[in-house]
């Protein structure tokens, strides 16, 4: 009998460096991440390589103590009374005894009495069998679980008791690239193919209406199923409609839509493919390395036209509502849109005046209909409406006033700042923003707004966000402590909207703003970084975060890490749930700042009053 050779591991290169020494010095570890991101591929990897037994244990609600330690033999009890050899070890004794590695799959999953046992093992490497006695561990034993800490289903939390005995290795989804090398090491399956597999299943991650998207696993499946496909209907190449097939039956069950919209995963899948091949667009072919911009067929899955991974499309992750679906989220829509390309304004007031926050979020939607001239007269409004809406006063200056240099101001001159400052032209003389003055100045504060627009994000959760960015915006033009606000919007990547002290008008900065919608995974920390880098170079004496977002991570490092040259982090969180609370307030506190929740517009004005006042 042949066994399938092993999957081979891509990347993952600190992970297992990680894990690999975690082990060695006899640490137990929980691996964290999204479905299929390499948990078990990586720790069969290294316990081949080690030459270690691995015991694994699928973790679910019917894992009882019982099951995973081992009872008697209720025969032999019986015939020969409690005598070990009547005992059938359960998983962890197996491994405790072979001093091989448990794994634990689904660590969430399990009752929290049967994990209750795994307390001693983990920390004196031995269990108390009553009838049976003490059982040590063996030298290599090791406990690994894995979980999915973004599944809500039939999940609870892992005890702090566990957690605390235990080294935590996140795991995230992989670069394009190497999901096409583990897909073609997989499947066997290179070209266009693999990158339309691959590029059709990243893509479902950062869809709006998706709160979950599909692993690799999807990818491998995607391309297995359409060279298949394409073969039992005699194609030489796979047909459009051959694609359409095998992504149904490949992705539709690994996507999760939202709650509560009225859509199915088949949908997505369709509106997700027609951005990546076009229905009117020749029949791919796989393109020459001599030669990449040659190819027929449609570009790269998520490259939009360019090479390179820091070259996203714009419009990657996004889609457009049709009237169809503004109409059923929204009951006033008919009325402020009554035809085609229409916007009426004054329709529009009556709304806002009679109920703020459903008019707020219907024009939020509308800066995505894919009515082209409605989606421009909306974004217009929203500049309007949000500006409005955000105005709170100014901020104030806090502390004592002070001589201290500033760019281009008014003042003494600085002469050893302006000498340090020049760079020397054929003109010979400095320019205005090389000229360092000294001079009275109030207490000076930079602001970085950092805002979500992932897929947490949606309908009068961007209202709120757009609202209170502009009311940060609109503080900073009109207080004395000069804020130099900059503006950052962050999913699964950074996008810097205006850079810190760059202005742009506000009504087109938050146009712009309230138009980025849902893009998938959250990475907190990603953002903070680039707040802090960004701050860096300004002259202040407090670099200040406004953060306005659910803080509930799903991708990158751990927010709490990364407040490093942050001297303060407000939240403001819209449309808070308990779980979004705790970590926001966890995350406030952290940054030496404050939590507010906000619910409604109402709740904006005091919001930011307490944050910048």
């Amino acid at each position: 009998m042949t066994t399938a050779p092993p999957t081979p591991v891509v990347g993952l290169r600190r992970e297992r460096e990680v894990l690999t020494v975690a082990l060695a010095t006899g640490r137990h570890v929980v691996l964290e991440g999204p479905p299929g991101t390499g948990k078990s591929t990586l720790l069969r990897s290294i316990a081949r390589e080690a030459g270690q037994h691995v015991v694994f244990v699928e973790g679910n609600a019917e894992l009882t103590p019982a099951r995973l330690i081992g009872a008697f033999d209720p025969a032999q009890v019986l015939n020969e009374g409690y005598l070990p050899a009547s005992f059938v070890d359960g998983p962890l004794l197996t491994a405790m005894r072979e001093g091989g590695l448990l794994y634990l799959e689904e660590l969430n999953r399990v009752p929290e009495e049967t994990l209750n046992v795994l307390i001693t093992v983990l920390t004196e490497s031995e269990i108390a069998v009553p009838r049976l006695g003490t059982v040590t561990a063996g030298p290599g034993f090791r406990l690994i679980a894995a979980m999915n800490p973004f599944d809500a289903i039939g999940t609870a939390r892992v005890s702090q008791a566990i957690a605390d005995r235990m080294c935590r290795v996140v795991l995230g989804y992989q670069s394009e690239d190497a999901e096409r090398a583990i897909t073609t090491s997989v499947s066997g399956v290179d070209g266009w193919v693999n990158e339309l597999s691959v590029g059709l299943t990243r893509a479902t991650r950062e869809h709006r209406d998706l709160r979950m998207g599909s692993s690799v696993r999807g990818a491998i499946d995607l391309a297995h199923l359409l060279t298949g496909l394409a073969q039992l209907r005699g194609e030489d190449k796979p047909a459009r409609e051959t694609a359409r097939d095998a992504a149904h039956a490949a992705l539709s069950g690994r996507i999760k839509v939202v709650d509560g919209l009225d859509r199915t995963p088949e949908s997505v899948i369709d509106e997700l493919l027609e951005r990546l091949w076009p229905e009117d667009a020749p029949e791919p072919t796989d393109r020459e390395e001599s030669d990449p911009g040659k190819a027929d067929g449609p570009p790269p899955p998520g490259s939009g036209g360019q090479s390179g991974r820091d070259k996203p499309s714009p419009s990657r992750g996004q889609r457009t509502m049709g009237r169809g679906e503004l109409g059923s989220r929204h009951e006033q829509f008919e009325e402020i849109s009554p035809e085609v390309g229409q916007l009426d304004e004054q329709a529009f007031d009556a709304a806002l005046a009679e109920n703020p926050e459903q008019a707020a979020a219907l024009l939020a939607d509308l800066a995505v209909a894919t009515d082209a001239t409605l989606r421009a007269q909306a974004r217009k409004l929203a500049g309007r409406v949000f500006i409005q809406l955000g105005k709170v006063g100014p901020a104030k200056a806090r502390g004592t006033r002070k001589i201290a240099p500033a760019k281009g101001g008014d003042g003494d001159l600085d002469l050893d700042r302006t000498l340090d400052n020049w760079q020397p032209t054929a003109s010979r003389r400095p320019r205005p923003d090389e000229i360092v003055t000294r001079g009275w100045t109030a207490h000076r504060r930079a602001v970085s707004l950092v805002v979500d627009i992932s897929g947490s994000m949606q309908g009068l959760a961007v209202a709120l966000a757009a609202v209170s960015a502009a009311g940060v915006v609109l503080a900073s033009e009109s207080g004395s402590g000069k804020l130099e606000p900059g503006v950052l919007a962050f999913g699964s990547q950074v996008r810097t909207l205006q850079r810190q002290g760059l202005r742009r008008p506000p009504d087109e900065l938050i146009g712009e703003l309230v138009a980025l919608r849902g893009h998938g995974t959250t990475d907190v920390a990603a953002a903070l970084r680039e707040a802090s880098v960004q701050l860096a170079g300004a002259v202040a004496d407090e670099r200040m975060v406004v953060l306005l977002s659910d803080c509930l991570h799903t991708s990158g490092d751990d927010p709490l890490t990364a407040l490093g040259g942050i001297d303060r982090l407000h939240v403001l969180c819209p449309l808070p749930d308990d779980d979004a609370e705790k970590a926001a307030r966890a995350l406030a506190a952290k940054g030496g700042g404050s939590y507010q929740a906000v619910r409604k517009l109402a709740d904006i004005a005091p919001a930011l009053t307490a944050v910048l006042c």
